[in-house]
This record gives structure tokens, sequence and C-alpha cells, in this order.
């Protein structure tokens, strides 16, 4: 109901004015202090698919507990179980089906486990049955793309261990609900569920269209299958930041992103633990030194004054730069506070023209968002760390301020080639980095088993030095 109620209010809605206008009498703050110490805010007190579209699917009713979660504080069931004729034969059916879902069928042994359903009941059918519903669960649960394959993708998702696979078989002999218990797998986000339609309304012959449909498909499989209540979500090659409540967009921001190389944004998935207002940038050593910034500080006080920095040289001769809060800070005006070993996080730019290009792959990685200022008092009411009074005073303060989150509130930066957009079109976005290649490849290889679920992939630390 919070954020409900703070966009109908109008205080910061989806086309509420920049808080720039927004906060009238506001005055830069000065560029001359000292290095200001952090000040931390008081903590305040806690505070369904669409319809049938009628194409064939493999999965054609949905059980009414979505998912089956065994007891975690126990062994999970086995992953071989006794399987009845009935049971088997309604696996084929599923399979021979699971195009649907952007899978193939080829992928799970269909010809074998019809052979085997032809002999009747064996420990070869127990075990072939077993084998194939444990693909089909962990393709439609954790996605079929080989980590080798998800390119900067670091987002770990803990269905594997939430939703067990053994638990799943059990359950799913149990009941004889086989097509209920795989169908509620499905991630819950709209979007799958559009792309699954789309995928049934194109025909065949149109396989480099279906191909993206179903490497989309897959991608939100990569990611948890609940996304949450309430969570920041921005798609890279959109150039789009969306603060969503129950699956509804609340706001939108546009962002400009990493450039392509080295600097390209990776994909993470981490939480929101504060709102850092008016922010120093302690400025990476490849600028300091690699760049001549130190020495600059240092020699031209002048200048160094009128663009916030200041600089401090230790007996080894080490030089350590930090631009204070103010209108020409690096960072702008906020960050989120988002720990990862990327250091990668969403803020604010004293470049804001540039939210008005069309290609803005412009940054060292880190995302800069639009209006940014209303996003991070958006952030702290909605994680109940300030009031809107509260965040506005220590917004137009000057003062660096971090504001504790107490709510949880995840961020996920993704990438989608195919996707809805913010007008709520299904559309087409510009494979910036070239993250496509590699998973459409992978759709035309044998599926990978025991493919792991954390990619060993480089991690680079971001420098965003934000001066384009």
């Amino acid at each position: 109901m919070l954020a409900s109620s703070l966009v109908l209010s109008g205080a910061i809605g989806a086309h509420a004015t920049a808080p720039e206008n927004l906060l009238p009498g506001e005055k830069p703050a000065a560029t001359n202090a000292a290095p200001v110490a952090p000040v931390t805010a008081p903590v305040k007190p806690k505070a369904t698919l669409p319809a049938e579209t009628g194409f064939d699917s493999a999965f054609p009713k949905m059980v009414s507990d979505p998912v089956v979660q065994g007891d975690l504080t126990v062994q999970a069931a086995p992953l071989v179980q006794p399987w009845s004729i009935a049971n088997a034969r309604e696996l084929v059916r599923i399979i021979s089906a699971i195009g649907a879902e952007g899978l193939d069928p080829k992928d799970y042994d269909l010809q074998p486990l019809k052979t085997a359903i032809a002999s009747g009941p064996s420990e070869e059918l127990d075990q072939l049955a077993s084998r194939s519903f444990a693909w089909l669960v962990e393709d439609l649960r954790d996605g079929r793309t080989p980590m080798s394959a998800r390119k900067q993708w670091f987002v770990v998702d803990h269905d594997h261990s939430m939703i067990r696979t053994g638990d799943l078989l059990g359950a799913a002999l149990e009941s004889g609900d086989l097509a209920g218990i795989l169908s509620s797998l499905s991630p819950t986000h709209p979007d799958y569920a559009r792309l699954k339609a789309e995928l049934a309304a194109t025909p065949a012959d149109q396989k480099e269209k279906r191909k993206l449909i179903r490497a989309n498909m897959d991608r939100w499989r990569w990611l948890e299958r609940d996304l949450g209540s309430q969570y920041l979500i921005t798609n890279v090659p959109e150039f789009q930041l969306r603060l969503t409540v129950k699956d509804k967009i609340i706001s939108t921001y546009r962002t400009i992103v990493g450039k392509p190389g080295r600097t390209a944004t990776p994909q993470l998935a981490e939480t929101v633990e504060g709102v850092i207002f008016n922010p120093t940038w302690t400025v990476p050593q490849s600028i300091v030194k690699g760049e001549g910034l130190g020495a600059k500080v240092l020699n031209n006080p002048a200048w160094a004054k009128s663009a916030g920095y200041t600089a401090t040289k230790g007996a080894n001769g080490w030089v350590t730069v930090v631009q204070q809060p103010g209108p020409t800070n690096s960072l702008g005006r906020m960050k989120l506070d988002m720990p990862n070993p990327h250091a990668i996080f969403l803020h604010d730019t004293p470049s804001r023209h540039l939210f008005a290009n069309d290609d803005r792959a412009l940054s060292h990685g880190c995302i800069r968002t639009e209006r940014a200022l209303e996003l991070a008092i958006t952030m702290a009411i909605l994680g109940q760390g300030a009031t809107k009074e509260e965040a506005v005073e220590i917004a137009t303060s000057g003062k660096y301020t971090r504001v504790p989150i107490e709510k949880r509130l995840p961020v996920y930066i993704t990438y989608f080639t195919m996707a809805t957009d913010i007008n709520g079109e299904l559309k087409t976005f510009n494979d910036l980095y070239d993250r496509d290649t590699p998973v459409l490849a992978s759709l035309d290889q044998p599926r990978v088993a025991n493919r792991g679920i954390k990619t060993d992939e480089e991690i680079i630390v971001i420098e965003d030095d934000l001066r384009t």
C-alpha cells in the first residue's frame, strides 16, 4: 500500500517532476568543504498466468500449491523412484509437447523411454523416467543454457536448493499430476508468459525469431522463480530501470550503462542496503595516478577547490583523492548502496543531458539513473528508513548521509534482447555486448548435464570515472 499511496499522491510518481524542481529553494552544496565524516540517518521503526491462448501446451493445468518444497531440514527424496506405466505415459506426453516451453523433446531420451514403457514396469523404466523428469526439472527451474554461455551472468539462483528435484519427483509420482508439478516451476514474471505466447504465435519457418524467443525465455529461468513483492529491475539493452511492486510498474527511469568491452555492465542480483545522499567519490588510482589527477589536485588548489576535490599524500607518497558532495560530484547527488564484488551500483550523474541520447552505453559499468534523487527518496521511503519529509531534508542538506534500508529491496540487473518495453509492447533490443551469440549457439548443441549453477568467469571491478 505504501508504494501505491506514494504514487497516487503525486509525491514521487512515474511522471512526477524531477526532484531538482520538486525541491524548491535548494542551493548547491559548497565544493570547498573539508572531507566530511559519514553521517547515518536514524533508523526508523520497521513499518497468475494470463488467460489460455488456445495453443497446445506441455502443461495444461496448474496445481493449487504452485511449488512443491520439501522439508529442507531433512534429506531430499531420492532421484530415482518407482514409476507406474500411467505416470510414464504422462511423462512421454509432456516431453512430446515441451516445445511450448521453448525446450526440445530430443533432450529428454523420449524414444528409449517409449521402448521401456512397452516392456512394462521395470528398474530400467524407473531409471529412465526418473532421469528424464530430473532433466526437465533442471531445465525448467534453472535454465537449459550452460553457464559457459551465460557471459558476465553473476546472478546466483537459489531455486535448486529450495525446490529440490527429488521432492518434486516424489510429489509428482504420488499425485500423478506431473504436468502441474512441472508447470509450477515457470518464472512468475509476466514476461515469461508473454514470450511463451509469442513463441506459440510464431510460425515454425521463422527459425531465427523462435530461437531468440527461446533464448530470452531461458534467461528468465536463470533468475529466481519469484523475484519478490517489490524490487528494482533494469534491462541493460533497453536502457531502462523499473520500480516494480507485485509485478506492476510503479516508475520507470532511463539509464546509462557500461560501454561494450571490459566496462560492459555485468548481470547481478543484489540487495539495496542503504541510500547514500550527497555521496563522496573516492577516485580510483587508475585516475589518480594513471591520469595524473593526484598531481593536478595537489599542484592546483584553486582548480581542485572549484571541482570539489581534496587530496592527501601519505608518508610513502601515496596520494588519495576524494571528491566532496556538490553539483560537480561524479556520482551526482545519490547512490544506492548495494555491496557486491564488482563495485557496481546505481547512482546519479551531473551529466544529465546524456539521458537524451538513444544509445546510452557510455559508462564504465555502473548504472547512472535518470531522476536519481526521486528514486533515492522513493527507496528511502519504501525501505522505511525515512519519511518523505526526512528524506527531502537529508537530500537538500548537502551533507553525506547514508539512510539504511530496513526492508529487503532486491535489485536485478538483467540482459534481455526480447522483452516487454515500458509501454507494454513486446520488443527486440540491440544486443549491445553480443551476449546472444553463445546462448543461441547452445540451443543447437546437446543438453549439458551437471553444468553447475555458478559462473567462474572473471570479476571485473568497475572504476567508473563518469567523465563522459
